[in-house]
């Protein structure tokens, strides 16, 4: 099996059929059962997503005219990507590369000559990639237009944050062990990590392991997720009795930590739009060993799906851009248009227009997103707030993020984490 040609198959279908990077994968592994072989296609698959705009550019300047073949040209970056940016012998990278294309004699010479030429003239080629700042910054010009305009002093660091690989951090079921306890499990297992000070259930590892090889993963002691969205749980401030909606739950790692933190609710309905991820929140449960009731339903028409009880608390983890995930979905600057952010825009406000009578009078609703834009974030919430007379907007004292006109913003690479939002909203 030649792994570049399987890598430059699933960037294919990336760049061509628009399919998500993870889908592509998650597809492509279905016939690869190598472990080494799936961890060498995925690096390269991230990381020609991550440096893409980069690459095309420099791949441009080494063509004659531009390559319609999607194959080819993905084949091509995949080369390039591993001259740049690999610790592979540049000779293999070469031929290895070359041979996965000797389907197509014409293009085994064309790829051939471009990684060769790239190879002499390296130097003067990534100087003229800096010039750019599509290229410099490995960001679609829209993208850097966008968040120049709404972070201008944070927007390079935000930019070049973006294209970092991200830390692993995992969340502790304080309900079956300690932070403390479970940090020593895994100095005993020689996995180095450290705690994260403003968050009780957070520990972030030194270098990403397999989960097979985290102690207690199996039986729920431990589980993978970002610092930042470790935060929800907390916000959200669930008390014994209460009955706690979670709004767009999939895949369920925030519905799985409102339950590790508060074993006596007296319910929590979790509600995805999307059959095959409230799959993936019943499988996590499932491994935790926790209990809600699952709902695949549509949260702008809750009527066919709400049995008229209102709930003391609401998660709404809005459909966004997730402009603040892109180091770990590298091909959301691929995939992600600038028309998408107004369409996402209003359904977040039919959802969240939708889902504010099912709270009751007293109770508290945090509305989240994993994006850095201040239009999904604290202008949709200033304009929710000036619709709605009984909404107050409750301020978050916290050690993390930037109070902003409404919420805290946390800009990614913030902490090591990723870019996300939070505001807390109270009905009278």
């Amino acid at each position: 099996m030649n792994t570049r040609l399987v890598a430059a198959r699933v960037l294919s279908r990336v760049l061509q059929d628009g399919q998500s990077l993870t889908v592509a994968l998650d597809n492509a592994f279905l016939t690869i059962d190598s472990v080494k072989e799936r961890a060498f296609i995925q690096a390269l698959c991230y990381g020609v997503c991550r440096q893409f705009h980069r690459l095309d550019f420099i791949l441009t300047q080494l063509l004659d005219k531009p390559l319609k073949d999607t194959d080819v040209k993905a084949l091509a970056l995949v080369g390039l990507y591993q001259l740049k940016f690999m610790r592979v012998k540049p000779h293999a990278a070469v031929s290895e590369t070359v041979l996965a294309a000797r389907k197509k004699p014409w293009a085994k010479s064309l790829i051939n000559a471009v990684l060769r030429t790239y190879l002499r003239e390296q130097e003067e080629l990534e100087h003229k990639a800096d010039k750019f700042p599509v290229a410099a910054l490995s960001h679609p010009d829209w993208l850097i237009k966008q968040i120049e305009q709404d972070w201008p002093e944070q927007a390079l660091k935000i930019l070049l944050a973006n294209n970092q690989q991200p830390p692993m951090v995992l969340r502790v079921n304080l309900s079956k062990t300690s932070r403390e306890d479970y940090l020593q499990l895994l100095t005993e297992q020689d996995i180095a990590a450290q705690t994260v000070s403003f968050c009780p259930s957070a520990i972030m590892l030194d270098k990403p392991v397999p989960v097979d090889l985290l102690p207690g993963f199996a039986d729920g002691s431990v589980s993978v997720q970002d610092t930042a969205a470790q935060l929800a749980a907390g916000l959200l401030d669930v008390q014994p009795g209460h009955r706690v909606l979670d709004v767009c739950a999939a895949p369920g790692g925030k519905t799985a930590h409102i339950l590790e933190s508060q074993p006596q609710l007296k319910e929590l309905v979790a509600v995805d739009i999307d059959e095959s991820r409230m799959q993936r929140v019943g499988e996590n449960l499932q491994r935790l060993k926790l209990q809600a009731k699952l709902v695949v339903g549509d949260a702008t028409n809750p009527q066919n799906w709400w049995d008229g009880k209102p709930f003391d608390r609401i998660l709404l983890d809005a459909p966004c851009s997730a402009l603040g995930v892109i180091r770990r979905h590298p091909d959301i600057k691929l995939l992600r248009r600038a028309e998408d952010i107004g369409q996402l825009q209003a359904l977040q406000k039919t959802i969240m227009q939708a889902v504010w009578p099912l709270l009751a009078p007293g109770g508290l609703m945090v509305y989240a997103t994993c994006s850095i834009l201040k239009q999904e974030n604290e202008q949709q919430v200033k304009a929710f707030l000036a619709e709605h007379s009984n909404a107050v907007e409750l301020s978050i004292d916290a050690d993390w993020g930037t109070s902003g006109a409404c919420g805290r913003q946390i800009l990614t690479g913030e902490s090591a984490m990723d870019g996300f939002y939070y505001a807390l909203i109270s009905k009278q």
